[in-house]
């Protein structure tokens, strides 16, 4: 089943972030997961937002974004990403089939 990772990110460091950025897609393509959207100006439909960035990515299944998240590649980069912004990620399951 298809799941979905949101990052809310609040910069700390731009420059710590830029550089966890910039090797970023390169090793989510490694592990199949894709990035649906990036976005610095999202539209507040309703309630307060207090964030800089929100990110939406997809995976095939938890597994796979399991082997992304836990890999050597992406922890070696996600040490800028850590100083560079406070995270709140959360790992969305998608509905298998029709509706819910």
């Amino acid at each position: 089943m298809t799941v979905y990772v949101v990052g809310q990110l609040k910069f700390t460091d731009r420059a710590a972030y830029e550089r966890y950025a910039a090797r970023f897609r390169g090793v989510l393509k490694q592990f199949g997961g894709r990035l649906l959207a990036a976005d610095e100006q999202p539209e507040i439909i309703e309630g307060r937002w207090d964030r800089d960035k929100i990110v939406l990515l997809s995976f095939s299944n938890a597994a796979a974004f399991r082997g992304f998240f836990e890999s050597a590649q992406y922890r070696e980069i996600a040490k800028d990403r850590k100083a560079g912004a406070d995270t709140l990620l959360l790992l969305v399951h998608g509905i298998d089939g029709g509706g819910g």
